[in-house]
């Protein structure tokens, strides 16, 4: 199974909203805030049960495009989004993005670090934007990650990623539970795991799971995330890192 199958999985298994989410995305997005969304058109790349298009929608964002490549997470999304009329639910890969100079902003959270061929799904981000338009793209650090490329990655690329999802969802637990126990009990140390503090067990269950199942999981320095821009048709590129000090946010304007 490719990593978009395997999401749709998950995303098909947790698809409740849960309102600590909001704070999630303003984390992913920063600098960006409620204002810059509200009125423009939004396209969410690789949407999965379509939680990061919510915010916007709720902002005011006059047109919210959210797309997906599998069945399971555009169900989860449509389900999601159905009540928002401003919003479209969208098959579509992120290698083979049908809009061009249409969007105000366009964002992926959490999908270019598992593509194969990051550059091409940015490249195709940027042609949908308008000119002036902004995109965002929010990526995994390996800035206070090295434990997890050390240790998880082998384990995810050589025996998670390749075994039936019900019995990974099983595995999962026996991370899940300590961990779900050590942020109770310390709330952090860290802003990420502050803030991890505040949600049930069952989604830091599905964080665990999220980080086991897929065959690609790129953590990128500061410089290569910011390297991801080069060449894209992008002027004003920016990489922050979040509030929470979670990842990498990338950002850039189309020329």
């Amino acid at each position: 199974m490719s990593s978009s199958d395997r999401f749709g999985y998950e995303w098909n298994k947790y698809s409740y909203l849960h309102p600590n989410y909001e704070k999630q995305f303003r984390n992913w997005t920063y600098p960006l805030t409620p204002d810059d969304f509200r009125g423009k058109a939004v396209l969410d790349a690789g949407c999965g049960m379509g939680r990061n298009s919510v915010w916007p929608l709720q902002w005011g964002a006059k047109k919210v495009v959210a797309f997906d490549c599998d069945n399971k997470s555009l169900d989860a999304a449509k389900k999601n989004l159905s009540s928002y009329p401003q919003a479209q639910v969208v098959f579509s890969s992120i290698y083979d993005i049908a809009w061009k100079n249409e969007f105000d902003i366009a964002f992926s959270i959490g999908v270019i670090h598992h593509l194969k061929d990051p550059k091409k799904g940015i490249q195709n981000m940027v042609a949908a934007l308008k000119p002036g338009g902004k995109l965002l793209l929010w990526v995994y650090s390996y800035e206070g990650n090295e434990w997890i490329v050390k240790y998880v990655n082998p384990v995810r690329k050589n025996i998670t990623s390749r075994l039936p999802l019900g019995l990974v969802h099983f595995l999962a637990y026996f991370a899940s539970a300590p961990l779900w126990a050590f942020v109770k009990i310390f709330r952090g140390p860290s802003g990420y795991l502050k803030q991890l503090s505040g949600f049930r067990f069952w989604h830091i269950h599905s964080i665990v799971f999220d980080q086991l199942i897929p065959d690609v999981a790129n953590y990128w320095t500061r410089d290569e995330a910011r390297n991801l821009l080069d060449g894209s048709g992008l002027s004003q590129i920016q990489v922050y890192a979040p509030p929470n000090d979670s990842g990498w946010i990338c950002t850039g304007v189309k020329k």
